[in-house]
């Protein structure tokens, strides 16, 4: 049994929109020069760090993993719903995506150079992250990057309006300043924070390193 218990919901919602969700989603990024910005950075730290792979986490139909491969990254996705890897995978047949949870990742210990979570950890409980982060620092290498963008605000839920088949998504919006008090707990050190406007909700971009393997973690 998982133990995140809005994984199933997440990934009904998800295999339910996936087609409409991967057409809506294509404008909004090739307009948002801001967090391509962010993602561009966050490649130039990953090829200075020696390259290492890095995985695309929620990665919906792959747009964000094809940019971080275009970007000169060697790059896999993964997502919770199978429905959004098959699009992922018709889109960008060069790219490897698999199915998988992000509290559960098949990655072997300290095999990526980075991790982006771009807005996917919000679908989790704020008190249940530190499960993600400390899968996060498990595949990552000592000194590997982490970008989490996210909708920021005091931990509250927000659900959408229900689907007729019943199904609905539900997300949280994170408070920046716990999501890095957890991602010290689990390794990380802090290295940038950006808050911005939104069309509906303030957002976040959180860079982040894995701190040295018994070491510890603080926030810069």
């Amino acid at each position: 049994m998982t133990p995140i218990p809005t994984l199933p919901a997440t990934r009904a919602y998800y295999d339910t929109v996936a087609e409409d969700y991967a057409e809506r989603v294509r404008l909004p990024f090739a307009q948002d020069a801001l967090g391509r910005a962010m993602l561009g950075a966050f490649a130039d730290e990953v090829r200075a760090d020696g390259g290492l792979p890095v995985a695309d986490l929620g990665c919906g139909p792959g747009h964000v993993a094809a940019h971080l491969d275009a970007l000169g990254l060697r790059v896999r996705g993964v997502d919770v719903s199978p429905r959004m890897v098959d699009i992922a995978r018709r889109s960008h047949p060069d790219l490897r995506f698999e199915v998988g949870s992000m509290d559960a990742l098949g990655f072997p210990d300290g095999a990526l150079g980075g991790i982006v979570a771009w807005w996917s950890i919000l679908h989790t409980p704020p008190d249940l992250l530190p499960l993600l982060f400390a899968e996060f620092r498990r595949v990552l290498t000592s000194g590997g990057r982490l970008l989490l963008g996210f909708h920021a605000g005091d931990g509250q839920p927000y659900t959408g309006k229900e689907r007729e088949n019943g199904v609905a998504y539900a997300i949280h919006l994170l408070d920046p300043g716990r999501v890095g008090a957890q991602l010290a707990e689990a390794g990380f050190t802090v290295t940038a924070n950006l808050l911005g406007e939104g069309e509906k909700w303030p957002q976040a971009c959180v860079f982040a390193r894995a701190s040295a393997r018994g070491g510890g973690a603080s926030q810069e």
